[in-house]
């Protein structure tokens, strides 16, 4: 081989490889961008189901007196529902995650302000009543606030808040849609002439709506005030972004109408009066067939489990210790139709000399709740 040869396939030899390596970069490229786009529009795809799946939910179990919308604006929406429960066999919560803390699955009480996004108002006004006890619909909260950590003004951060624990991130590089609010409100409205309702979207100057009265469907919860109640869909609009700046950057604008299907229900009573429980309460020690130490709680059935309304459903129990004072959220919830009325507690402390009460209430179907019934102390030796 001459070295003009080689110099010649020296050349051509060169515009081969410059021609790989540029499809290479480009292949490259072009599944960096896809993955971009694909993580992207998974961000959004995120922020919208969980939005969707949480404000669906919206009023679901909320006792009357408790409002199911708290607080409407174009970036904050926040309501109550009993969203979930960790208490085994509780059938009024629309989820069930047993590591949910205390804390998330009841009401707000004043003792426990929350003060709503973007505003000096600090929620609830009042303690809501579930009947005995506390109130088990919790507040749900979702708000943009702008992100601090970017040097884009323009940028946000989607918050998700359940009572007052501390603010989750759902999804980040969230950008406004030009002209379009984050949150758009639907509510139903009356014809002033036929009286014929209709659907139609809340006007920017009539937000934000609060919820101003502490107890829903008062006699003073009307007009203007009631607003907010008559909303019955909530469209989110926004854009989301892959992070990146200047020509690298790439935007897809997502938006969703979300029905509210509780929102304007009221708990209608089919199983009549209050259970009649009347049952004295035992609470004694056994040993399991591990040879532990459990407490055994007992009980007889509710006088109108079987006779009268018969309607009782289940017992839900109450443990705390004997020198407090509180008892807290119920410890479990036992169906109703078992002939032997009682519950194991495995969950008791040994070689403390621990001493706890218990108390048990009747359910029934809608659901009520009868007066609890207590235990003597009972020591776990």
């Amino acid at each position: 081989m001459t070295l003009v040869e080689m110099m010649v396939s020296m050349i051509v030899f060169s515009f081969v490889a410059a021609g790989a390596v540029m499809l290479l970069r480009t292949e490259t490229r072009g599944f960096a961008l896809g993955s971009e786009r694909v993580a992207m529009y998974q961000n959004g795809r995120f922020a919208i189901n969980e939005m969707e799946k949480d404000l669906r939910t919206s009023g679901a179990g909320a006792p009357d007196q408790q409002p199911q919308m708290v607080y409407a604006a174009d970036s904050v929406v926040v309501f109550n529902a009993n969203y979930w429960t960790n208490t085994a066999g509780d059938v009024e919560a629309v989820y069930y995650n047993p590591d949910a803390p205390d804390s998330a699955v009841m009401a707000l009480r004043k003792t426990s302000q929350i003060q709503l996004p973007y505003t000096s108002t600090n929620y609830p006004d009042t303690n809501y009543s579930g009947g005995v006890g506390n109130s088990a619909s919790e507040t749900i909260s979702f708000y943009f606030r702008r992100d601090s950590s970017t040097s884009r003004t323009d940028d946000f951060i989607l918050w998700r808040r359940v009572n007052n624990l501390a603010p989750e991130v759902v999804a980040n590089n969230v950008l406004r849609t030009p002209n379009t609010p984050f949150f758009a409100y639907f509510r139903v409205r009356a014809n002033a002439s036929t009286g014929v309702l209709s659907m139609s979207q809340v006007a920017a100057s009539e937000l934000p709506m609060r919820h101003s009265r502490p107890i829903h469907l008062a006699t003073n919860d009307t007009g203007v005030l009631a607003r907010i109640d008559s909303i019955r869909a909530v469209r989110i609009s926004f854009t989301i972004t892959n992070g990146l700046s200047g020509t690298s950057e790439r935007q897809r604008a997502l938006s969703r109408l979300v029905r509210l299907p509780n929102m304007g229900l009221v708990n209608t009573r089919t199983c009549g009066d209050q259970p009649i429980f009347t049952s004295t309460i035992t609470a004694d020690t056994i040993r399991d067939a591990g040879n532990r130490v459990v407490a055994r709680i007992r009980w007889l059935r509710s006088v109108d489990e079987n006779s009268g309304e018969q309607d009782v459903e289940r017992y839900v129990v109450w443990r705390k210790f004997a020198d407090s004072t509180d008892w807290g959220d119920p410890y479990v919830a036992v169906p109703g139709g078992d002939s032997l009325y009682l519950y194991i507690d495995g969950g008791v402390e040994p070689g403390f000399g621990y001493r706890y009460n218990y108390a048990v209430s009747a359910q029934d179907c809608t659901p009520s709740l009868s007066s609890q019934r207590t235990s003597s102390a009972v020591t776990i030796p």
